[in-house]
Parts: C-alpha cells; sequence; structure tokens
C-alpha cells in the first residue's frame, strides 16, 4: 500500500473502494473507524485507512491544511489506480472528514463518509465549517449529538445522523457508527450484504 494505507487488499471481490483518514491527534485504530472498515469489509467493500504523513514520522501536530490534501490526494491516487473501475467512497474522523470533503471532487469521488465532523472550533460556533460538506456529492454524516465541535445540519445531499449521548470521540457504540455506514452504502449500490470477506 502507499504511504500510510493499510487494508485495501482483505476483499477478493470488491464492490467499492472506501478510503478512510484518521483526526487529527489520532490515529486509524480509532474505534470508530475499526468499526466501519470491519463492517464494510463484510459487506463486500474494499477499505484503505491511510495515516497521513505527520503521523507516520511520529509528530502528534498535523500538517497545514494543503499538504495534508496533497498527500491525501496522492495517496487516493495509488489506491484508485490499483482498484480500477471501482465507485470511490472518502472518508475519515474529525480532520481526516475535513480532508475528505476538501478534496472529495478533485480525486474522483463518488461520495463522502465523514465521521464526527467538526463543524465549528469549540466554543466558538461562528467559526462554522459546513460549506466544507457542501461538495455536490451524497454525503453521510456521523456525530454525536454532545460534540463540542458541533453538529451539522442537513443539506441538500448531505445526510447526518446524530447517535445520542456520543461525544466527538464516538466511542460508546463504534459498531452503531460501522452499521450506520454500510447502510448508507448499501443504499447506494456501494456494498452488498452479508457476510463477503
Amino acid at each position: 500500500m502507499p504511504g500510510g494505507a493499510t487494508g485495501a487488499g482483505k476483499v477478493a471481490a470488491p464492490i467499492a473502494l472506501l478510503v478512510l483518514g484518521h483526526g487529527a491527534g489520532g490515529s486509524v485504530d480509532a474505534p470508530d473507524l475499526v468499526a466501519v472498515h470491519d463492517a464494510a469489509v463484510a459487506a463486500g467493500v474494499a477499505v484503505a485507512l491511510v495515516t497521513q504523513p505527520y503521523r507516520v514520522a511520529g509528530r502528534r501536530a498535523p500538517a497545514p491544511a494543503a499538504h495534508l490534501d496533497e498527500a491525501w490526494r496522492t495517496v487516493v491516487a495509488v489506491l484508485v489506480e490499483r482498484l480500477p473501475g471501482l465507485p470511490l467512497i472518502v472518508g475519515g474522523r474529525s480532520s481526516g472528514a475535513r480532508v475528505a470533503c476538501r478534496t472529495a471532487v478533485a480525486v474522483g469521488a463518488a461520495g463522502i463518509v465523514a465521521l464526527a465532523f467538526p463543524l465549528h472550533p469549540p466554543g466558538k460556533p461562528a467559526r462554522s465549517r459546513a460549506e466544507e460538506l457542501i461538495t455536490g456529492l451524497p454525503t453521510l454524516v456521523v456525530n454525536g449529538s454532545s460534540d463540542p465541535f458541533g453538529v451539522p445540519d442537513a443539506a441538500p445531499g448531505v445526510e447526518i445522523v446524530v447517535l445520542q449521548g456520543e461525544r466527538h470521540d464516538l466511542r460508546k457504540a463504534p459498531d452503531t457508527v460501522g452499521r450506520a455506514v454500510v447502510t448508507w452504502l448499501r443504499a447506494r449500490g456501494w456494498a452488498g450484504g452479508g457476510d463477503r470477506a
């Protein structure tokens, strides 16, 4: 796998390719990302979990947005080349969701999965990032009702799933996150039923 990407080879005849990135200070081992990975693979989706170069280098502070976006576009291009002809769905959690939204059109994505989308910095609702969700592509947002980064409103093409009592980490019921994502993928023909892994 290119750069910090792992996992896209686990499905023999994938229906789609889902590429997911981590949050700013986190990793691809976040419970919600792992749950989405496992549920999507079981539904016949090739899933790649991408670690940004700053995390591969051992740094916790994220690189500037332009660097994150460039690294993401590079990895996604290699993955698409390795698995040609599949619908591409991009996404991630928190900062990774923002990267996916900003680059989705450029990488040729068919849809976006945004977990714990950080609508605004905590305590600063006037600094909304809602416009990043408006890409013209089908988009699923899964946020916790108690997320200090806020919860986006639904918009044309943007479906919002709010998990009651969850915070930004979406740790209480990660399997619920995985099921929500696979249900959304299936509704668009991007995932199958049953265990195909």
